[in-house]
């Protein structure tokens, strides 16, 4: 695997992280929302990353094949049904007085958010590594 491989699959990493990022926020900022233009409460996001399988090292080192890294495959709507609260004067409330709000956990997406942060961090070090690796090779051919 070629130093700019390693760059290009740090990169990958970095821009699925701020999708999932993105959508964690969105999850958050949404999370009293019970009414959609869609109809209904908000329903929570999630990101599905799709991992090449050429992105191995080993596969790299044993099959001399460049990985290309990670990217979001797609994002998936929570289907589980909502969570109910007994607000009678709510407007969005039905006629036993019950409202429907998104089902999701505060504490849960937040420490997800620290888990994709620390993620992109990560990926940061990387390529750090490999830009200083590339500057040493060039002081090295002076």
């Amino acid at each position: 695997m070629s130093l700019f491989t390693s760059l290009q699959v740090s990169a990958s990493g970095m821009a699925a992280q701020r999708t999932r990022v993105e959508l964690l926020v969105e999850n958050m900022a949404n999370a009293e929302t019970t009414r959609t233009p869609q109809g209904g409460p908000y329903k929570r996001k999630d990101a599905i990353f799709l991992i090449d399988p050429q992105a191995s090292p080993f596969s790299a080192v044993f099959q001399n094949e460049v990985g290309q890294g990670v990217r979001v495959a797609d994002v998936i709507e929570d289907d589980r049904p909502p969570e109910l609260r007994y607000i009678p004067g709510h407007p969005d409330a039905d006629a036993n007085g019950y409202v429907a709000f998104p089902r999701m956990n505060p504490a849960e997406e937040m420490v997800d958010l620290l888990n994709a942060s620390r993620s992109y961090q990560g990926n940061i070090a990387a390529m750090t590594a490999v830009k200083d690796m590339i500057n040493r090779s060039i002081d090295i051919m002076r």
